[in-house]
């Protein structure tokens, strides 16, 4: 047959590979046969395969699957699409890196109904499935009318006839005592869930046991099918209750107890939306736990035989104490506040019930003020529902004073159990403030949440400057950096990202008054329809001088969107910028230095999303101190 090929004639540079626009209401799964070659091991610049779904009416492609590991054979990528109304582009795009023979191929791409992990076994590529290799017993393939086979059955399930194919796994190959086969399905790449079924044959003579698992990406097995039955001779269909809310792959595994164990034989497994039972499975919505106290404490409770701990509070923009982390402006929680500082008083904030056996991972913000000692100030625990025991996972060791600070915990908990923010004063000389803000839950654990692709058109420049470039760096540039900038009572403490990442940034000190520094993003596809960029500014400093964003379309001039002028508050502040450009484009961060050099200007966490901004800042141009500026209130 024939490939598609690229080689590295072409070093550094990109070759894109675009299908035509398609279209399918239906859930569907795009499998991808390729290979990556390369003369040596791993190089600092990889040759990469990148695979993007492009969606009508975005301004990025999203990124959906990533290879860079070379290998000698053909591989093989299972993606699953979401069923969606909207028309779509799949764009293919091979990066060359240094290594000068690398070359990437594509033998096949196919897009077909149905979900990645169903698979009847009738072509050569089994769906992706793969067998975790053992010397003696593994999964086989059987039927297809081969004579001399050692196909054990005469017929398979699908087509119901010699010629149709089948998996199988037969102890006749077994060496010793408890050994075990496993067909391992592809990684479900999409959030799903619903009835697994399959249909199986199993004839045993000695003990056979044979399980279903689903595996997620820290390596966990949970158990959710075995053969209760001991003998079926015919081919009988099982199904089951799935759910992966996040990655996971379905283990087929088969343990034998002798040489003349038996067989097993799989064939069709299917999936449908819809649970088996026809029970609705507990549909559970994170964002129910989640908070960021804008309107409200959301479904999270105080004891209130605790007195109130936590108060619901606001700050006006000033240059002593810090906002909230969500806009700068908004709410956020603090506990320990001047009303209730007695010694050994203790704060509780109680989240919702979560349901059992399900990995979440929970992130939120703190900041810290006024106290010597910080360690154990601020504590998590989990609360399990039938027992009354409280799990410590987390409690604050040391961070920067005055920080909006991210955490993150994953854990798994096999009973339904609720989360609880413990805030302790321990003494009467050392009680300081306890803030909390932009409380988020996710179901998978971080660590697999941080292996995901990145959002399209979002950077919080915490490995590079993404989409940004800059005209020609010199004095009059932007600097990537992290932790504070080198001059005092001006720029940020720390980025908003977590409080310990990067953020870019003008440094005062090297540039003159009036000086510019641009920062460009890549030209943009221009949509139908409105976009809204959001993003975090930090102008702090007596001298501050101009903060611009400009629209820069295909051959116009460049279109002022947003100014700020003079120093604003000690926080990071959101910006909102709503905008509408046909014609692709470029977005441009101008800042000005200001007449001392306490004017570091800085900016962090930009997104670009399609579709109008669904809050409205209330001033996009504006100058100089708002009388306000040092009020704080409760």
């Amino acid at each position: 047959g024939h490939y598609i090929s690229v080689d590295t004639s072409y070093e550094g540079e990109k070759a894109v590979l675009s299908s035509p626009e398609l279209h399918s209401e239906e859930w569907s799964c795009i499998r991808l046969i390729y290979q990556i070659a390369t003369s040596s091991g791993s190089s600092t610049d990889p040759t990469r395969l990148n695979l993007y779904l492009r969606q009508e009416g975005e301004s990025f492609d999203r990124l959906l699957w990533s290879a860079k590991e070379p290998s000698d054979s053909w591989l093989i990528a299972s993606l699953d699409l979401a069923n969606s109304t909207k028309k779509y582009k799949i764009v293919l795009e091979g990066e060359m890196g240094k290594d000068k023979s690398a070359s990437i191929a594509v033998f096949e791409i196919k897009i077909t109904p149905g979900y990645c992990i169903e698979c009847d076994f009738e072509e050569n590529h089994l769906c992706g499935f793969v067998n975790r290799w053992n010397p003696n017993v593994n999964w086989f393939v059987g039927g297809g009318n081969i004579r001399n086979s050692q196909s054990v059955l005469p017929k398979d399930h699908t087509l119901n006839s010699e010629l149709g194919h089948y998996m199988y796994v037969d102890s006749v190959y077994v060496k010793h005592f408890q050994e075990v086969a496993q067909l391992i399905s592809p990684k479900t790449t999409a959030p799903m869930s619903g009835c697994l079924s399959f249909y199986y044959q199993l004839k045993q003579e000695s003990s056979i046991v044979f399980t279903v698992y689903l595996r997620d990406m820290s390596g966990f097995y949970e158990e959710i099918w075995k053969t209760d039955s001991a003998l079926s001779a015919d081919w009988t269909l099982a199904e089951v209750d799935f759910n992966a809310p996040y990655p996971m792959e379905v283990i087929f595994e088969v343990a034998f107890n002798s040489a003349k164990g038996g067989y097993v034989a799989l064939d069709d497994i299917a999936f449908s939306p819809v649970y088996c039972s026809n029970q609705t499975g507990i549909s559970f919505n994170p964002a129910e736990a989640s908070c960021n106290f804008e309107e409200d404490l959301c479904n999270f409770h105080q004891d209130h035989k605790d007195g109130p701990g936590w108060s619901r509070v606001k700050v006006k923009r000033n240059v002593y104490r810090a906002g909230d982390h969500t806009t700068g402006f908004g709410y956020y929680l603090l506990a320990n506040t001047k009303f209730t500082s007695q010694p050994g008083y203790i704060g509780r904030l109680y989240g919702p019930t979560l349901p059992g056996n399900l990995q979440y991972c929970l992130r939120f913000y703190y900041a810290l003020y006024g106290f010597f000692k910080m360690s154990g100030t601020l504590a998590v625990y989990i609360f399990e529902e039938n027992h009354v025991v409280q799990e410590k996972i987390w409690s604050v060791l040391d961070s920067p004073k005055g920080v909006w600070t991210q955490a993150e915990i994953s854990f798994k908990k096999p009973m339904p159990c609720k989360v609880v923010f413990v805030s302790w004063c321990k003494s009467f000389w050392d009680c300081g403030l306890v803030a909390l803000d932009d409380i988020s839950l996710s179901l998978g654990s971080c660590q697999a949440a941080d292996l995901l692709p990145p959002n399209p058109g979002e950077c919080t420049f915490e490995k590079d400057e993404c989409m940004f470039t800059q005209k020609k760096p010199g004095r009059g540039s932007w600097h990537r950096r992290r932790g504070p900038t080198p001059t005092s009572y001006t720029g940020p403490r720390g980025d908003h990202t977590t409080g310990v990442g990067y953020y870019m940034y003008i440094e005062a000190s090297d540039m003159v008054y009036g000086q510019r520094a641009y920062l460009t993003s890549r030209t943009l596809r221009g949509i139908s329809g409105k976009l809204c960029l959001t993003f975090f500014y930090h102008m702090y400093g007596a001298g501050t001088g101009l903060l611009s964003v400009y629209l820069k379309k295909e051959g116009d001039e460049e279109i002022p969107l947003w100014r700020r002028t003079g120093e604003q508050s000690i926080s990071w502040l959101r910006g909102l910028i709503e905008y509408e450009s046909e014609k692709n484009h470029q977005i441009v961060f101008e800042a000005i230095r200001g007449v001392s050099i306490r004017s570091d200007t800085a900016i962090d966490d930009i997104l670009f999303q399609a579709g109008p901004c669904l809050e409205v800042e209330e001033i996009q141009f504006s100058s100089g101190h708002p009388d306000s500026l040092n009020e704080i209130e409760y």
